[in-house]
């Protein structure tokens, strides 16, 4: 063991004064470049990392020609007596640079890890960026920053050529223990050197083991509670919640337009304190619209009002921020925060300014409301799918919005746990006094639960109107199909009262129509009946190609007219339940269908 210890005091002081300067820029640096899109960010980016990539006496030399006293930092100092070069200090600068950039990209993966939906819902729940910062991002990207400071201490650490340039070795001032290292090597002290090394290699492994046994301890927690959370009875589904808008008028306008490079939108349309349900295929738009409505896209042009509210209108200027718009948010995956429990989820969306008293008052009778008795204290990831939707619905509903956008909110649950939530969707959406927008692609999920639909397309609304309306009367063929038509055929007017099926090769008799344009006509599947009287009217003979089975239905191919020729020669889906195909089945061919003219869809 060496007499003089100093090598030891030197590398922890400059390596904890490194590690605490880069703590700091390297948090700021990151989240800055998280949310920087602008010119050059390719040219930052690179000097950032550059120390990391540069050999450490090119770095050395740099910081050399810049605090020497011919550099511009050192003739700013040079009036103050103060000088950097071959001192204690310039040790800790070479260290703060050559470790800044490992603490800047592990802090800027940490912070890339965090679902952006979790942000977007905080700003929708009138959150400033400030705040977001506070209890959202930093608490989120704990564990990778606490790992990004170990990794920057142990690079301070290990420092050498940069040291070595800028600072020298002077024993007992600037000597750190990799140059007390490497000048024992060089005097043939073994023993010192193999002191060192070893000095050295605790400190780092033990600071690394710290933070990997702290991360596999809070895991094997968060894990222990996963497997508890499995044998818990889910509780009973939750009732509705009361919630009153602002104003008595109760209206949302919109008329946007958003031109992206894979995809362009372009609505307008209006609605009331009804649900309006957006029903569309995937790309059709449907979250993007809820987007714009909450603020978290800016449309190309155009004007959203709600309420008689401006939030966003190109022409005057005007873009009310997410925070500020008094719209409640619930995405597809419920972006509750992890780090939260359930009643720190729910408050979170209260309006600022509430006692603890208040708060507390709120968040239970929230809790209450929904069915969550007792779980105020649990953490999302202890939910099971269904009292997450409902904390993330209490949470939307506690900030009080004048709109509520509900996107897909059925999707990540089971068959089961979907049809109880969604009744309990429908009692809520009848009473609250909002607008509310629900967005699906399953047309008896829109059908049950909003009274009015919105049908989109590439970009485009198709049909609005009530759900009877569009089901019933389908403006177009893609209309039809999304509203899960299956039977189609192109069609010619013969008469007020008569049409020809081109596809089906048929006459089919109509409700009387006034002159105008026809292109298709189409029957639902389960509209198509069997008869054993070939003399009625719409009534055609029929032969079976196949069938396709699922738990209580049967979807027969049917062949108008003469036998199929190959599987895909059909011209119509019929479905019937499993009873009735029981009765059928062995029947002689040709069966009998008609086509009753009170459910043919004309369509233009």
């Amino acid at each position: 063991m060496p007499l003089d210890l100093s090598p030891l005091w030197i590398s922890l002081k400059t390596s904890l004064l490194a590690t605490f300067i880069t703590f700091f820029l390297g948090i700021a640096a990151a989240y800055w470049m998280l949310n920087y899109h602008g010119k050059g960010k390719s040219l930052i980016e690179g000097i950032f990392v550059a120390p990391l990539i540069l050999p450490p006496t090119v770095v050395g030399f740099m910081l050399l020609l810049f605090f020497g006293k011919n550099g511009p930092v050192g003739q700013l100092m040079q009036p103050f007596d103060i000088t950097i070069v071959f001192t204690w200090y310039g040790a800790a600068i070479a260290a703060t640079v050559v470790s800044f950039p490992l603490m800047y990209k592990t802090a800027l993966g940490a912070f890339e890890q965090i679902d952006s939906n979790l942000l977007r819902v905080a700003r929708t729940l009138g959150a400033r960026e400030t705040t977001i910062f506070w209890r959202i991002s930093l608490p989120l990207a704990l564990p990778g920053i606490v790992a990004a400071t170990t990794l920057a201490f142990t690079r301070a650490l290990g420092e050498f050529g940069a040291t070595l340039m800028l600072a020298g070795n002077i024993p007992g001032q600037t000597q750190t223990i990799p140059m007390a290292i490497y000048f024992a090597v060089e005097a043939g002290a073994t023993e010192e050197a193999w002191f060192w090394a070893i000095m050295i290699m605790a400190i780092s492994l033990s600071g690394i083991i710290a933070v990997n046994f702290w991360q596999e301890v809070r895991e094997k927690r968060r894990w222990g509670d996963k497997q508890r959370s499995r044998f818990r009875k889910q509780g009973q589904e939750n009732e509705a919640v009361l919630l009153s808008a602002p104003t008595s008028e109760v209206e949302l306008l919109v008329d946007i337009e958003q031109h992206l490079p894979s995809f362009d939108l372009q609505v307008a349309f209006s609605t009331d304190e009804r649900p309006l349900g957006l029903l569309g295929g995937s790309g059709a738009g449907k979250s993007m619209i809820l987007r714009c409505l909450a603020g978290i896209e800016t449309p190309t042009k155009g004007r959203i009002v709600l309420n008689g509210r401006v939030l966003f209108d190109s022409q005057q200027g005007i873009n009310i921020p997410s925070r500020d718009r008094r719209i409640g948010f619930l995405v597809q995956n419920y972006a509750l925060f992890p780090h939260m429990t359930v009643a720190q989820n729910i408050a979170f969306g209260l309006p600022q300014g509430l006692s603890a008293t208040s708060i507390r008052a709120q968040v239970e009778e929230q809790l209450v409301a929904m069915q969550l008795q007792g779980l105020g204290d649990r953490y999302p990831h202890q939910l099971s799918g269904g009292q997450q939707q409902r904390v993330a619905l209490a949470r939307a509903l506690a900030s009080q919005p004048e709109a509520l956008l509900l996107d897909e909110p059925f999707s990540a649950l089971d068959t089961h746990l979907r049809s109880q939530l969604e009744q309990q969707m429908t009692e809520t959406l009848s009473n609250y006094q909002g607008v509310s927008i629900f967005v699906t692609h399953n047309m008896e999920e829109a059908y049950r639960i909003c009274p009015n639909l919105l049908v989109l397309e590439e970009g485009r609304p198709v049909h609005h109107g009530s759900r009877y309306e569009i089901f019933e009367h389908p403006a177009t063929v893609s209309v039809a199909q999304i509203t899960g038509c299956k039977n189609f055929s192109h069609a010619v007017m013969n008469s007020a009262r008569e049409i020809e099926a081109i596809d089906w090769g048929c006459s089919l008799k109509v409700i009387e129509q006034d002159e105008q344009e026809l292109s298709h006509v189409g029957i639902r599947a389960h509209h198509i009946a069997f008869t054993n009287n070939p003399d009625q009217e719409n009534t055609f003979p029929c032969w079976l190609v196949r069938t396709s089975e699922t738990p209580h239905r049967i979807t027969l191919f049917l062949k108008l007219h003469s036998p199929a020729n190959n599987p895909q020669d059909y011209h119509l889906q019929a479905e019937v339940f499993k009873e009735k195909w029981l009765t059928i089945k062995d029947q002689s061919f040709p069966w009998h269908v008609k086509l009753d003219p009170l459910h043919l869809i004309l369509m233009n």
